[in-house]
């Protein structure tokens, strides 16, 4: 069986594969936060419309 300390070095692949595990939490996040914003502005961008819509009724 493995003890955990073997598990993080990882064989001898650490310092390759705990970095790129960290850049693709990185990545992946920003996409999250970039979705999450863009949306914001679409949500905000289609109120005014509506709003902008009922008042010309």
């Amino acid at each position: 069986m493995m003890d955990f300390g073997s598990f993080l070095a990882m064989g001898g692949y650490a310092a390759y594969v705990w970095p790129a595990y960290g850049a693709a939490l990185v990545i992946l996040l920003a996409i999250w936060i970039d979705g999450s914003r863009r949306r914001r502005a679409v949500d905000q961008a289609l109120h005014r419309l509506e709003q902008q819509r009922n008042s010309e009724r």
